[in-house]
């Protein structure tokens, strides 16, 4: 019973994890955090987004006595892209502006991860944007690739 009991509950956690991680697209960095974020943030500004805030998630741990892996939020965007998908569904103005997400790992290894926007399409039930969607799944794969790869 007890075996079973935790088989159970084994499973259950998995899907659990499974499920919180649909959405996010994680791209493995060969470079350390404080790098990546920094490639991450001159790509960004070359390709003519607007980084509106830099977040060192580990130092704010840090302040409070908490022990934190290097992660670091970037929170960026360009209103010629985020304007149109927003105008074929408003809501998805809570998604926006796009975050990249710098982390490492327990086997210090460094991600960047972001959301997906096929999440994103289904989230906000987004129709007849195709065009959009695709700009922007180029264009973060694109930033994202740059920023990671040596």
């Amino acid at each position: 019973m007890k075996k079973t009991l935790f088989t159970i509950l084994l499973i259950v956690s998995v899907a659990i994890s499974a499920n919180a991680a649909d959405g996010v697209i994680n791209v493995e960095s060969s470079y350390n955090v404080k790098d990546t974020a920094d490639r991450m943030e001159n790509v960004l500004k070359e390709k003519g987004m607007t980084v509106f805030n830099r977040i060192k998630h580990s130092e704010g741990a840090s302040k409070v006595g908490i022990e934190l892996r290097d992660t670091e939020l970037i929170l960026f965007g360009n209103p010629k892209v985020g304007s149109p998908l927003m105008k074929c569904e408003q809501s998805v103005a809570i998604d926006l502006p796009q975050k990249a997400l710098i982390w490492e790992d327990a086997e210090a290894k460094v991600w960047i991860s972001y959301n997906d926007p096929r999440y994103l399409e289904k989230r906000h039930n987004i129709s007849g944007c195709e065009e959009v969607l695709v700009k922007v799944e180029k264009a973060l794969a694109g930033i994202a690739k740059t920023a990671a790869m040596k």
